[in-house]
């Protein structure tokens, strides 16, 4: 009996919330995929607010004789000391607090802590966006065209007659400073379906094929050199129709009875000089319209300009608006 409450026990617990542990890294993943300029204004914000409220608890705190209504009228008074607050809270002044007033030490214990912390959390804050590397910019979706649109020739041609379809994930390299190589990029599938034993939903993983350098399926794409903002695209062939989205089967694998289907493309380079290895993911759900149909806006490559300057950035996002002819073929350096 003792053994059937201690299990009634545990799964009354596993109801009751979840058991899946909170990693404690959270909150530095959180700060890495914010920009400077906002965390610096939320930081802002939040000492503001803070300098707000302590200046006002300082006012309702003080001994005066004065009535409360003209303490909080005298609006210049207030405004100097919430910037001595503000001051006080960044590290760089201290407040005076009344001698016999518990509630002014403690006010001016709490903007000194503060002003103490603060800077040591702008640092975390830089440290943690100088290693939080982005170095690639993804393209929003990922979109599906026949398989002969594909920039291999003979993989082209091959599925000339072919209503087969492609799905090409686009993305470039965002660094000026930094030179990345040996870029490798893999596809793979997620998807959940239920137990043919006990019906419970079951994580499976396909690993995708995707077209190599010379256009035939293998388990990666590599590229020697990664030259700054140039566009790249991973080619992963569907191995069937996609009349209409979402489609419903990829690589022989039939997806009608799954669910939370969604392609992971990670990529992994190493950098040169620092020595480093440097990775990114991103993840396109299938019920999410993170998939479109038609090909891409292709770039047009200008060396006579800076990549910056090329023509097809401004609709990096965007699809062809009509279908190319089958002869035709746009320029692209990937």
């Amino acid at each position: 009996m003792s053994t059937l409450r201690r299990t009634m026990r545990r799964r009354g617990r596993s109801r009751r919330g979840p058991a899946h542990p909170r990693f404690r890294t959270s909150v530095r993943w959180w700060i890495a995929g914010r920009t400077v300029h906002a965390l610096l204004l939320m930081t802002l914000g939040a000492l503001a607010g803070l300098s707000v409220v302590v200046a006002t608890a300082w006012t309702l705190t003080e001994n005066s004789p004065r009535p409360m209504a003209d303490r909080f009228s005298d609006e210049e008074r207030l405004l100097d000391l919430s910037l001595s607050v503000l001051r006080a809270c960044v590290g760089t002044d201290n407040l005076s607090p009344e001698p016999d007033s518990t509630a002014h030490q403690l006010l001016a214990t709490v903007a000194s802590v503060t002003g103490a912390l603060v800077p040591a959390v702008l640092l975390g804050i830089v440290l943690i966006k100088m290693f939080a590397l982005r170095p690639f910019v993804w393209r929003r979706r990922a979109s599906i065209s026949h398989a002969w649109t594909a920039d291999f020739p003979g993989y082209s041609r091959r599925n000339a007659d072919s209503d087969d379809a492609i799905i090409a994930v686009r993305f470039y390299n965002r660094f000026d400073n930094l030179s990345v190589v040996d870029l490798r990029a893999r596809a793979h599938l997620r998807y959940l379906e239920r137990s043919p034993h006990d019906g419970s939903l079951v994580i499976y993983k396909q690993w995708l094929k995707v077209l190599d350098a010379n256009g035939e399926p293998a388990d990666e794409r590599s590229w020697l050199a990664v030259e700054r903002g140039a566009p790249f695209t991973v080619w992963i062939p569907v191995e069937a129709p996609v009349a209409e989205l979402p489609f419903r089967r990829i690589q022989g694998k039939e997806l009608s009875g799954s669910s939370g289907v969604k392609l992971l493309v990670r990529l992994t380079a190493r950098t040169v000089g620092l020595g480093t290895e440097v990775a990114d993911e991103r993840w396109f759900d299938l019920e999410a319209g993170d998939f479109e149909l038609g090909r891409f806006v292709p770039l047009q490559p200008d060396l006579g300009k800076d990549v910056w300057r090329w023509e097809g950035w401004s609709e990096f996002d965007g699809l062809i608006p009509r279908p190319r002819p089958s002869g035709e073929r746009p320029l692209d350096p990937s």
